[in-house]
């Protein structure tokens, strides 16, 4: 079959961290694309080829427009002229406690007016089992539309990682599913223009459940890490040089790494939308609970063993901290679910004296008050009692660090044993 003649044209309804770059590799493989998003602010940067991702350059955003298979708008009604619609649109948690699907409700709610006979709608949205389902499937179907023929519904977990060099979109295993059979046929013939593979699951509930043990699975293994961590440091033990003793062995062994705490939208997020549907079920997911106990004390953790390096020789108010690195991952500008950021709130509350550096992440808002990234130099390294890395961007000055810091806690294992004003995690 021609690819070339065949290609459908493909709505992207939420241009962030999943849509864009899922965008850009359909409009790579000649596949038109709608963009659409709510936010008026992300067209207008694309439009002026300005990217505010960090993973995304802007001579690719101008690349992008360049290909002539990409559009960007605020308006919904584009929808029309598409024949494959994908909703990659945030489902934060609700008080920390259940999903918050009001993004996806809302985006489905929005191209209502606007399906048609034919139409392809795909979630890709880390959500718990049944919402395609259970949530989707109604808002679609209101008006006595049949799925399977009159709309064909289906959901495909993403799988991006913000900062990743490694593997391309396309590249990696494209899990898809659909409502049914002809659903998943729909699915099956927009996604194979841009992925290499394709692997087809029985249910969008199986989907679904796909991403949420793939997250996890690592929020399960990193949070024992903190905890592993923590019994090193009150054993005298390095837990890096353990962990790397470890990774020798040639079977049986992943390595997962400790930090200051799990951050970003998906690893400490979606294992509570598990816990929450399996309570549903009279269920309780116990690993995840004590896996979200260790996390969410590791902030608290940290700041007792920065007081602690600190000593009594004068008052803490008095002593200067600069953390470095906010965002929850390295080489990435998301600050979202961020320990780090916690972490600086947590001393900005205790009314210590404390600055900040992250190159990609110049202003941010703690406790209501904006604050600026401070430039490192020599002297401003040494001006400081404690030097923290939180997130080790590769982009910082990690020699000029180690040399100049009076004292510096490695949370990340970058920094070697032999220095004397280290002490890590």
């Amino acid at each position: 079959m021609d690819k070339e003649k065949s290609a459908p044209v493909v709505a992207i309804i939420g241009l962030g961290y999943v849509g864009l770059p899922l965008a850009m590799l359909f409009a790579s493989k000649r596949v038109s694309v709608i963009g659409i998003d709510v936010d008026t602010k992300k067209v207008e940067m694309l439009h002026s080829g300005k990217s505010y991702l960090t993973d995304i350059h802007d001579c690719e955003v101008v690349s992008l427009f360049d290909t002539g298979c990409f559009t960007a708008t605020d308006d919904f009604s584009q929808i029309r002229f598409a024949e494959a619609i994908i909703l990659c649109v945030p489902t934060p948690l609700r008080d920390h406690s259940y999903p918050d699907l009001s993004y996806v409700q809302a985006a489905a709610k929005s191209l209502v007016p606007y399906l048609q006979n034919g139409h392809l709608v795909v979630l890709e949205s880390s959500t718990f089992p049944g919402t395609t389902e259970e949530v989707l499937l109604p808002i679609f179907s209101w008006n006595g539309l049949k799925v399977g023929k009159d709309f064909y519904l289906g959901y495909s977990p993403e799988r991006i990682d913000p900062g990743n060099k490694q593997f391309s979109l396309g590249d990696i295993p494209k899990v898809i599913s659909g409502i049914t059979p002809d659903c998943l046929e729909k699915v099956k013939e927009v996604y194979r223009f841009a992925f290499r593979q394709l692997v087809c699951v029985t249910t969008p509930k199986t989907a679904e459940m796909t991403k949420l043990l793939e997250n996890c699975q690592r929020f399960v293994n990193i949070s024992f890490m903190n905890e592993f961590a923590i019994i090193c440091a009150e054993m005298g033990i390095d837990v890096w040089e353990v962990i790397e003793a470890a990774k020798t062995k040639p079977y049986g062994f992943t390595a997962y790494y400790p930090g200051p705490g799990i951050g970003g939208h998906c690893i400490p997020v979606d294992p509570l939308y598990l816990q929450w549907k399996a309570k549903q079920y009279d269920l309780e997911a116990r690993f995840i609970q004590l896996s979200k106990v260790i996390n969410d004390q590791m902030p608290d953790y940290i700041i007792n063993r920065i007081i602690k390096a600190l000593g009594t020789n004068q008052p803490i108010t008095q002593q200067r901290i600069l953390l470095l690195g906010l965002t929850y991952k390295k080489d990435v500008n998301d600050t979202r679910e961020s320990t780090a950021l916690a972490i600086y709130e947590k001393l900005d509350s205790l009314e210590l004296n404390v600055c900040y550096h992250d190159p990609l992440v110049p202003q941010v808002k703690v406790n209501g008050r904006e604050t600026k990234s401070v430039e490192l130099f020599p002297e401003s390294l040494s001006a400081f009692d404690c030097v923290v890395l939180l997130t080790d961007h590769t982009g910082l000055p990690y020699e000029m660090i180690g040399k100049h810091a009076r004292l510096l806690f490695d949370t990340r294992g970058v920094f070697t044993k032999q220095q004397d004003n280290l002490i890590s995690l």
